[in-house]
């Protein structure tokens, strides 16, 4: 399927020549020439985000930030100091710009646009995001805020704006660019990454784009060489063991290490009803989609699977196999859990954590003993939800993370049914800031003794 982006790779040159038809250039009411040509008539860059400057004094709303956690190329989440915002996040989503995909979708110059964003962001001494108006705007999902976003690198350099900066590069599409204070400049910075013809209106190919047919492989293949993957194009079959909520976990035995390999996938909100219920859970089923590292969750996923309904046998959609399949939830230990697992790997032998294997996979565990309950106090679905730190019999440790559990009648489970009592869990194995968890998603999969 032709993404928006790859549709508008493929007009640039008409758009080229729309804009110098309908005098694009010309529309830009701020007086100041789009292009500005040396003494031999060559056409000279200019740097637009150079022109504007960030004035403390306007009545815009103004707020210093550090970044949380990197999204996409348009998306960052910001650490906000006061308590304007759930846990002290601002979820910001950039004014007047529309970057290509690099999450759930993976679209062409989609990772350039978000490394940009990453690389300028890291490299700064100061972050400011600027709203539009005296107050913090949501946008159309009510849970992110339209901003600014000025970055300097150094004390002494006035601040970018790196909204302008992603337009002028050409790393993203107009989104409203004209109807905002800064509208002048963004048309400016547009019509000049169009006439340079720079990443989205170039033409030509993404180098960090996989344009190939999908790398037919196993899940144990995938798992044990995840760097060598990263954004390529993949297709593996496996059982669906749980539904998550816009994204599955997808497991398969490899007969030959006597282990299960599993994969997080997400499907987010690409999915018509059709492709959802191929996804049911203990469906086999075979996956295609692009291998992306999740910075956010410190792990990798499969991500931009699809299903054409007009065209159910096309290479790229996922497929339905068998039905009535079931989850392995392999019997472990705390002990092997925590333990290293070498396999050969090519001509290599390599030496893994086990639940580095075992990430996506099902597994369940016995007479754990709860020795501390954490539970997440937010604003957002999480709140309720629980980190128990658990014994073996022998004094080893492992952390189990639920989802917000609650009883038959609806109730929420609180710490109090988990504190020192013995359990045996369900769950799928996950990591955390770098810890590998097992993650149980309902009450039903806890026995407490």
């Amino acid at each position: 399927m032709m993404t928006k982006f790859s549709k508008l790779r493929r007009v640039s040159a008409l758009l080229l020549t729309l804009a110098t038809l309908t005098g694009l250039l010309g529309a830009c009411s701020s007086g100041e020439p789009a292009e500005t040509t040396d003494a031999s008539g060559q056409v000279e860059h200019v740097d637009y985000v150079a022109s504007l400057t960030l004035d403390m004094t306007t009545p815009t709303a103004k707020q210093e930030v550090t970044v949380k956690t990197f999204i996409d190329g348009d998306t960052t989440h910001f650490n906000f100091p006061g308590g304007n915002f759930p846990n002290g996040v601002l979820k910001a989503r950039y004014l007047a710009v529309n970057t290509p995909e690099s999450t759930g979708k993976i679209e062409e110059w989609g990772k350039a646009a978000a490394n940009f964003t990453k690389n300028a962001l890291k490299s700064a001494t100061s972050i400011i995001v600027e709203s539009e108006t005296a107050g913090w705007d949501a946008d159309s999902t009510g849970d992110r805020y339209l901003v600014w976003v000025w970055y300097r690198t150094s004390d002494t350099e006035p601040y970018r704006n790196l909204n302008v900066e992603l337009l002028q590069n050409g790393l993203a599409i107009a989104s409203n660019s004209a109807n905002n204070q800064y509208g002048d400049t963004c048309m400016n910075a547009i019509a000049q990454a169009k006439a340079e013809k720079l990443k989205v209106y170039s033409g030509e190919q993404d180098p960090d784009y996989y344009y190939g047919g999908a790398t037919e492989l196993t899940l144990k293949e995938l798992r044990c060489n995840l760097t060598t993957y990263n954004n390529t194009k993949v297709a593996f079959e496996g059982v669906v063991t749980k539904n998550a909520g816009e994204s599955v976990y997808v497991e398969e035995y490899d007969p030959e290490t006597g282990l299960y390999y599993g994969m997080y996938v997400y499907y987010g909100y690409n999915l018509s009803s059709a492709g959802l219920k191929i996804l049911t859970v203990g469906n086999r089923v075979r996956i295609v989609g692009s291998v992306q590292y999740y910075e956010a969750g410190d792990s990798y996923q499969v991500s931009d699977i699809s299903y054409n309904v007009r065209h159910p046998d096309d290479e790229n959609n996922i497929q339905l196999i068998s039905e009535g399949n079931t989850g392995a939830y392999t019997e472990t230990t705390v002990e092997t859990f925590n333990s290293s697992v070498t396999l050969t790997v090519g001509e290599e032998q390599k030496t893994f954590p086990y639940a580095q294997l075992a990430l996506g996979t099902s597994v369940s565990m016995k007479g754990l003993t709860v020795k501390s309950v954490y539970t997440t106090v937010s604003e957002t679905d999480s709140d309720g939800a629980m980190t128990l730190t658990c014994e073996d019999a022998a004094g080893n440790r492992i952390s189990v993370r639920t989802a917000v559990l609650r009883d038959a009648d609806g109730n929420k489970i609180t710490e109090s049914y988990f504190s020192g009592k013995t359990i045996d869990v369900k769950g799928i194995v996950d990591v955390f800031s770098g810890t590998y968890q097992v993650k149980v998603f309902s009450i039903n999969d806890v026995t407490v003794h």
